[in-house]
């Protein structure tokens, strides 16, 4: 055990997936409250055809400049989402189905013709940007995902006050002199910035699953903002370190799945035993039921 622990390739890996997770826990709870949980889902599979551009570009696997690609078309792939639902009749759902599908559907295509063109060299790598490869991250990549992880931070808790009022009160937010536009568009860029930079650890398809898991064990467990923030965090880097471990201590074991099962283990846990949960709400049902004459 102690071995894995404190091998290399284990540290760097487990600090660039806790900290991605605890900043992805923070970040999507926001979209999770607010409703709006599958933009993120959208998003991370529209900006896989941005790390392919950037690298037909480019012509180098270079952690910051496909990370810029994807960003790019994250925030076409979100701005299109809004020009489909304003201007013609398709409910927010059809939207994200239609963007998710073509957006990736774009990727695999220019994936494909990427791979089979002699013209494009060292194109190894860049499948696992679908389901990640949190194994051969490199040092640069944990450097990447801890200042995109420190800006999106950064940027949530100066307009942390602005950002809960829109939450909880959009119509008592634009009272007060909130920009909603604004706030919407801060949180799209902080949650784009930290899908973009986690594509290589968890994967296009794996991602979303870090923005809404650590969200909705947080809400089982309290109905206090601030403690659903600090426990959907502390659950996503819980169940990084985990994943990581169980991947670097087993054989054949992806890393981006190890960690999404962990999640998904602690999102039944909480499901049936946290305050909120069908175990606890059914033992304070019977009771209420017993003092009702």
């Amino acid at each position: 055990m102690m071995d894995v622990l404190t091998s290399f390739t284990f540290l760097i890996v487990a600090i660039g997936t806790m900290v991605l997770a605890f900043a992805g826990g923070m970040v999507g709870t926001i979209s999770v409250m607010k409703g709006q949980s599958l933009i993120g889902d959208a998003i991370g599979h529209a900006t896989f055809p941005g790390i392919v551009l950037a690298f037909m570009l480019i012509g180098v696997k270079e952690t910051f400049t496909l990370a810029i690609g994807a960003i790019i078309l994250g925030i076409i792939a979100f701005f299109t989402i809004q020009m489909v639902t304003d201007h013609s009749k398709i409910t927010l759902d059809g939207a994200l189905a239609l963007i998710l599908s073509s957006f990736f559907g774009l990727g695999m295509t220019l994936m494909s013709f990427v791979q089979g063109n002699p013209d494009f060299e060292g194109t190894q790598g860049l499948n696992d940007y679908i389901f990640g490869q949190a194994a051969y991250m490199l040092r640069s990549d944990v450097y990447l995902i801890i200042i995109a992880s420190f800006i999106s931070l950064f940027i949530f808790w100066a307009f942390y006050r602005q950002i809960k009022i829109y939450i909880f009160d959009p119509v008592f937010s634009r009272t007060v002199g909130i920009n909603n536009t604004f706030m919407n568009f801060t949180i799209l860029t902080i949650t784009i910035l930290l899908i973009s930079v986690g594509l290589k650890a968890v994967g296009a398809i794996l991602i979303v699953n870090l923005l809404i898991a650590p969200a909705a064990i947080g809400q089982l467990w309290s109905s206090r903002f601030r403690v659903v923030l600090i426990i959907a965090g502390c659950s996503g880097a819980i169940a990084a370190f985990t994943g990581t471990y169980i991947s670097t201590a087993g054989e054949n074991i992806a890393t981006g799945p190890a960690i999404i099962l962990t999640l998904s283990t602690l999102m039944v846990l909480s499901l049936f035993f946290a305050p909120k949960g069908i175990i606890l709400r059914s033992i304070y049902k019977r009771k209420m039921g017993e003092k009702t004459p």
